[in-house]
This record gives structure tokens, sequence and C-alpha cells, in this order.
């Protein structure tokens, strides 16, 4: 869910709440602290505000560094294991921004390949720059898909096996498939599900188990699209609502449990098969406005943003008992 860090404002209204109900989501929600099946959290990295570095989307490399999306720094960078940081990439800067909801450049979506290979979304609101791009290990970045400049392309998702990258915009309310060999995107879903309210909709964006996994941001959904014969999409089910400011989320284990950010009140919930939930951790733990999770064994990690606080942005991480 990216936004721009020097406007309080518009990030509330980013988030598809008014700022007044953002602020009082912050001051009304309690302290609950850590909760099962996690134990343990833990801060172990801090970033500057000040430069922009606001974590938006994760991929954890196989030795436990953190690969992060930092939205209004419009940088690619891998947290190591120790909590020192290395920037990997730094998008180039369009002269006029004009990224619908945004109005700045943000770096968004973060997908990475066995191989190493990041893919990432960059949104600038020009035709140059706006759409897909890949990093390859010891490359500059390329980009391989383009889109409409009034695309917000968000939540990204590789199904490597199929090699089609699913990519959620949140200002048109759609799913994009890119395939990975070459072509043109498509429109792979357009459901009314996916459409915003009153800013973001199609915001979070997984592939699991046959299907593909998007939480709306404006409705607070998390919505289940198959993958049915050829590839097309299936008619969306509703997993899971009631989930206010949802952002990014992961699945626990192989089933359909899993863990969600909810950005503006600070919490990660934990959602259950059946779609009940749960909070596991919120700001006494040290969340700051989380945007998404990712999980490596038996381990969870959480960035914050800090896009409402606007104090301590920063990597947290979790025990996961399974």
């Amino acid at each position: 869910m990216p936004r721009p860090f020097r406007r309080p404002a518009r990030a509330a209204l980013l988030s598809g709440l008014p700022a007044a109900l953002a602020l009082a989501l912050l001051a009304a929600t309690p302290a609950v602290a850590v909760a099962p099946p996690l134990s343990d959290p833990r801060i172990v990295a801090h970033f500057d505000l000040a430069q922009g570095l606001q974590p938006e989307n994760i991929a954890v490399e196989p030795d436990g560094a953190v690969d992060l999306t930092f939205s209004n720094a419009r940088q690619v960078g891998r947290v190591a294991t120790d909590g020192r940081l290395t920037v990997l990439a730094t998008m180039p800067a369009p002269e006029h921004p004009a990224t619908p909801l945004i109005g700045a450049a943000v770096v968004s979506g973060l997908a990475r390949a066995h191989d190493g290979t990041l893919y990432f979304a960059y949104a600038t609101g020009t035709e140059d720059l706006t759409g897909i791009w890949r990093l390859c290990p010891g490359e500059e970045p390329e980009r391989i898909a383009a889109f409409p400049v009034d695309s917000l392309p968000n939540g990204l998702a590789l199904d490597e096996h199929a090699g089609v990258l699913y990519s959620a915009d949140s200002a048109l309310g759609l799913v994009r498939a890119v395939p990975l060999d070459g072509g043109a995107p498509v429109v792979w879903s357009d459901d009314a599900a996916l459409k915003p309210v009153s800013a973001f909709g199609a915001n979070g964006l997984k592939v699991h188990r046959g299907a593909v996994w998007v939480g709306n941001t404006d409705t607070g959904s998390v919505l289940r699209i198959p993958i049915g014969p050829g590839g097309a999409a299936g008619p969306v089910e509703v997993h899971a609502g009631g989930l206010p400011g949802l952002d990014d989320f992961a699945f626990v284990g192989a089933g359909d449990d899993l863990l969600a950010a909810l950005n503006p009140s600070s919490e990660v919930v934990y959602i259950g098969p059946d779609g009940t939930r749960h909070t596991v951790l919120d700001a006494a733990d040290g969340l700051s406005n989380p945007t998404t999770v990712g999980i490596r064994g038996d381990t969870v990690y959480v960035p914050s943003a800090a896009f409402f606080t606007l104090a301590d942005p920063n990597l947290l991480a979790a025990t996961l008992e399974r």
C-alpha cells in the first residue's frame, strides 16, 4: 500500500480511510502484544524515514536475508541476517510523476524466483517507467512489462511453474497476468470484488493452492480466484472480510491459514481456514503500520512503513510455533 511519506493526510486517503478514522483506529487499538502461534517478537532493522525508507513488500532469501521494496525511496534493498541494509537498485525518478491516487513515483510489489531474480512493480504515471521490472543478480533492472499510465501496480506474485507473474492494480481494481517468456500483459480478472470503493482496491496478492488470492483494501476482504483450465480466472470467492486497512498477507504452511497486515491499526492478524481470526502482533510489539508478511521456515518477518505514525519504519521478526 505505497504512499508519499511527506503528507500524512494523503496517506490516510490512500488507505481508503478518512484521516480522522485512521487516527481513531491508531488511538483506539488495544495493545494485546504477541499471541499464538507467534512468539519472541524482535525488531531486526530500523530504517530512516527522512530518506523515504518505508518498506512496502517483501521476499525472503534462503539464507534468511530479507529483500524489501522501499516505496518512496524508489529502491529495492536487502537486509542481511545481521540487520545491515544493502541497496540493490534505485529506480530513475520521472520528471513529472503522476501516479494515480499517490502522485509520487513508488516501488511496490516484489517477488523472487528460485535463481535469485527479483521482480518488482514500479508506478510513476508515465509511459516510460510504469510496469513490472526484473532485477537479475549483479545486473541493472530492466522493464519486462509496460502498464497503462492510469494503473497503480501493487501486490505481485510469481507462479514460476506456469511462467506467469500476477499483478494487482489498486487504482483500477483488477489483476493482470504477465508472461515471463515474453508477450504483452493481459487483464486476468476484472471482477467487481476487486474494485476500489474510495481509494485502494486490489492490493496484496499471492498464488496458493491453484488460486490467486487478493486482498481488497477498501472492502477489507481476502478474495480467492481459482486458476481454471488454460489459466483462466474462475469466479471470485470471499475467504474473509471485516479487515479494515488490509494490505498484504502470507500463507502459513500448505493450508489456507494466513497472516495478514492491517496497516492503519498496526496489527497482524491470524486468519484460519474458516475465516475466523485473532490479532497476533500489534504496536506493543513494535509494529508501525505494517505493509506485508514474509515467512521462511519458523520465522515470520513483518515490515512496517510508518505511513500514519511517521515513526520508526522497521523490520520485525517473530518465531512461528507450528
